[in-house]
């Protein structure tokens, strides 16, 4: 079963799907920098339909973290 979250990380930081998890963050992916991470908000909220301030977007410093945020938001995976 793919895994929507993890597709969309991969495909803005242009890594394969399986190169990540969980625990994926900035401190162990080298193309997740600042730049990136704006990449990744701006595709989160196209691609589930959400809003994200900026307390939910500093929180999310993993992949689970995204994850929990987006939940909160309404969002099943």
């Amino acid at each position: 079963m793919s895994d929507a979250l993890i597709a969309l990380f991969a495909e803005v930081l242009e890594v394969a799907s399986d190169s990540l998890s969980e625990e994926s963050s900035p401190e162990n992916v080298p193309q997740w920098d600042s730049l990136a991470a704006m990449h990744l908000v701006a595709a989160i909220e196209e691609h589930f339909d959400v809003r994200l301030s900026t307390k939910d977007i500093m929180k999310m410093n993993t992949i689970a973290r995204a994850r929990a945020a987006l939940v909160e938001k309404g969002v099943s995976f």
